[in-house]
């Protein structure tokens, strides 16, 4: 049990870690991570403990955006209400599928995420944008479904997140990223929430999982600096690597 609980710890390590550096994607390795390494049996409750501790985590990164002032508030309320109902139908959806099944699209979706971050990101924006009647009609629509996609998958959902936001409002990428945590969070607490009324969550598991994040959260400081001139490389090593176990999950 003492062994099951370090590698839990250590994936959350090296999850806390790539979401610092790399500021997405990287929970998309907790399920696989929770399965493979770990030695979770059972899918739904990988996916089901893999998203609280997203959530968790999340909510700790929305806490220091928020003092920082760099959270769009209006607009990431509107995104995040109408995802809320596209998690909570997500994770009833997901539920219902076998666990085999469920798996083989998840590595589909650890692929997509992969390629997503290969394509180059703007960062211009208007960082005094503000919420008005028209974003409202855009934002709805793309929370929903990125909302869905993560309640499906257990994931966070930043890598869809992000770009949904900077497209219906114009807003900045540093804006987008911050906001993107209000529907993390919450798309992660209703996720799990739906999950452990399932029974599947390992609360057992979250807590070295959460507790590994924050430490790897911690460590990601330091390397972010260190690759802030290699950033493109390190991305591309990591798209592959992600890529890889998709790939790795499939062919199982």
């Amino acid at each position: 049990m003492t062994e099951t609980l370090l590698l839990a710890a250590l994936g959350g390590v090296l999850i806390g870690l790539l979401l610092t550096v790399f500021g997405g994607g990287g929970s998309v390795l907790a399920t696989p991570w929770l399965i493979y390494v770990v030695g979770v049996a059972d899918t739904h409750v990988a996916i089901g403990t893999s998203a609280a501790a997203v959530a968790v985590n999340a909510a700790t990164g929305l806490a220091a955006q928020a003092r920082a002032g760099t959270v769009k508030w209006p607009c990431a309320s509107v995104f995040a209400a109408a995802g809320l109902v596209g998690a909570l139908t997500g994770a009833q959806v997901g539920k219902m599928i076998d666990g085999a099944a469920l798996l083989h699209w998840f590595a589909l979706a650890m692929i997509a995420i992969a390629i997503s971050m290969l394509m180059p990101r703007k960062s211009e924006g208007d960082p005094g944008v503000r919420l008005t009647p028209p974003m409202v009609w855009k934002l709805a629509p793309v929370g929903l479904a990125a909302g869905f996609a993560a309640g499906f998958f257990g994931i966070g959902g930043g890598f869809l997140i992000a770009p949904g936001l900077m497209a219906s409002t114009g807003m900045t990428l540093a804006n987008a990223s911050a906001s993107s945590l209000v529907s993390v969070t919450l798309f992660g607490g209703a996720t799990s929430i739906s999950y452990s009324v399932s029974g599947l969550v390992d609360w057992a598991l979250f807590t070295p999982l959460v507790a590994g994040g924050v430490a790897g959260a911690t460590l990601g400081l330091p390397v972010s600096r260190w690759l802030a001139t290699r950033v493109t490389v390190a991305r591309s090593g990591f798209a592959a690597m992600v890529v890889a176990v998709g790939l790795y999950i499939l062919l199982k």
